[in-house]
């Protein structure tokens, strides 16, 4: 994420057993229920039986209503041929579907269909699944979007998946972002963005060049994002692959990203984040923060990133937050596992002074505390001399950092791989000498 954005506070790993519940099916629900509505006739236990099963499929969604009108945009008017303005037509697929009951597909069939901002709104009576087939395409026109493109809100129980792609489109308006020069900068629109959605699974289909970024989970819980590929060119500015912020057992897994920005970055407020299998580059690395830029800000906890690739990204693994942070803070409870880099510049990075393009004051006072951070069997090339960097603060120690089996060399031969750590307490297993710091 550019140092320089705005963070974004709207728009701004759930159990086997807890997606199966949440997608059960309505029909089998619904014949159960029946058949011990017939015995409670009879059976007073059996009537109390049958109220409990009923309530559990409306908590479901109930027994499946047919839906007002169709769920598939095409046949809804809709024409696939990137020029037509398909926005009315999914509007209108996404209040048939949430007005229904039990489970409800929209369909994007094979085509281009151009959109507008798709504000996507519950609550719902259904749980909704989005079988993207066709591609999205969002409009270059900025005076078509209040916010966002694709923003699904208060929803529970959702599902987007196929092989179709989401195309933001965003070299149409690249030119527009003023965020690299600009403190203040006026945000374009993500192009995926769930705020407060509960239950929700992502999974096969591809984002492409979003105008900012690729997508962004606010305010969530329980959500998987599984084999998705999310690509823009290396130089497109912001356009982070995932961001998240203030959501908690976010599952990111088997997912190809190169961007111009973070792979995946983690923000405030979140919680029980999974990273793993995760193929990043090019792009910034895989990052947690920035901290502390804002007031209120909440702490960070129990991040694992395990079997990931990082290669030719501009850092690797970093955690970073303001040195004037307006947020006291902790970052606690990370795991970095099993990740290999190709050349990498700056694989490791824990910094406490983060202060871009001079916007803070520097002061050397952190208000962000990081501790217990683990980073282990970590291996490959950096692209700098630099394999681990640890900045930490003078009056706030980074505390519990454990370098085990980290084995990275610097990919030339005009100097060695070294290792800077300033203020940093933990420990050293199994590391070379010039990377043993801590």
């Amino acid at each position: 994420m550019c140092p320089s954005a705005p963070r974004l506070r709207r728009g701004t790993h759930p159990t086997a057993r807890d997606i199966s519940m949440a997608f059960i099916s309505s029909a089998a629900m619904k014949a159960a229920v029946a058949a011990l509505l017939v015995f409670a006739a009879v059976s007073p236990a059996a009537r109390a039986v049958a109220a409990e099963a009923e309530a559990k499929a409306k908590a479901v969604g109930g027994a499946p209503s047919v839906p007002a009108g169709s769920l598939d945009i095409a046949q809804l008017g809709a024409k696939g041929d990137g020029k037509s303005d398909s926005t009315p037509m999914v509007l209108k697929a996404w209040k048939h579907a949430c007005e229904a009951t039990g489970q409800q597909k929209i369909v994007i069939p094979k085509g281009n269909y151009l959109t507008g901002a798709l504000d996507l709104v519950g609550p719902c009576k259904s749980s909704i699944i989005i079988r993207l087939d066709g591609n999205l395409l969002g409009t270059g026109d900025l005076n078509a979007y209040k916010r966002n493109w694709i923003e699904i809100q208060n929803v529970d129980n959702l599902s987007i998946n196929g092989h179709g792609t989401i195309d933001g489109q965003g070299a149409l308006v690249w030119n527009k972002n003023e965020c690299q020069r600009s403190y203040n900068c006026k945000i374009l629109p993500n192009s995926l963005v769930l705020d407060f959605v509960t239950n929700a699974q992502i999974r096969g289909i591809t984002l492409l060049n979003s105008k900012f970024f690729h997508m962004n989970i606010f305010g969530s819980k329980n959500v998987v994002i599984d084999k998705v590929t999310i690509k823009a060119p290396g130089n497109s500015p912001n356009t982070d692959g995932i961001h998240i912020g203030d959501s908690s057992n976010v599952t990111i897994s088997g997912t190809t990203i190169a961007v111009g920005d973070d792979c995946v970055s983690i923000g405030p407020g979140s919680k029980t984040i999974r990273v793993k299998g995760v193929k990043c580059g090019p792009g910034h690395g895989i990052s947690v923060g920035s901290l502390g830029r804002y007031k209120d800000e909440k702490d960070v906890e129990d991040v694992k990133v395990t079997g990931c690739t990082l290669a030719g990204t501009t850092n690797g693994l970093r955690i970073k937050s303001y040195e004037d942070s307006k947020s006291s803070l902790k970052a606690t409870k990370f795991l970095y596992q099993d990740v290999t880099m190709d050349n990498v510049s700056y694989p490791i990075i824990i910094d406490q002074k983060y202060c871009p393009n001079n916007i803070c004051v520097k002061s050397g006072a952190s208000k962000v505390a990081v501790n217990d951070v683990v980073f282990k069997n970590i291996h490959g090339t950096s692209n700098t001399p630099e394999a681990i960097t640890l900045n930490c603060a003078n009056n706030l120690p980074c505390q519990g950092v454990q370098l085990i089996n980290v084995d990275i060399k610097y990919n030339r031969s005009d100097n060695k791989t070294m290792s800077v750590c300033k203020n940093a307490i933990g420990k050293s297993i199994g590391m070379a000498k010039e990377l043993a710091c801590v």
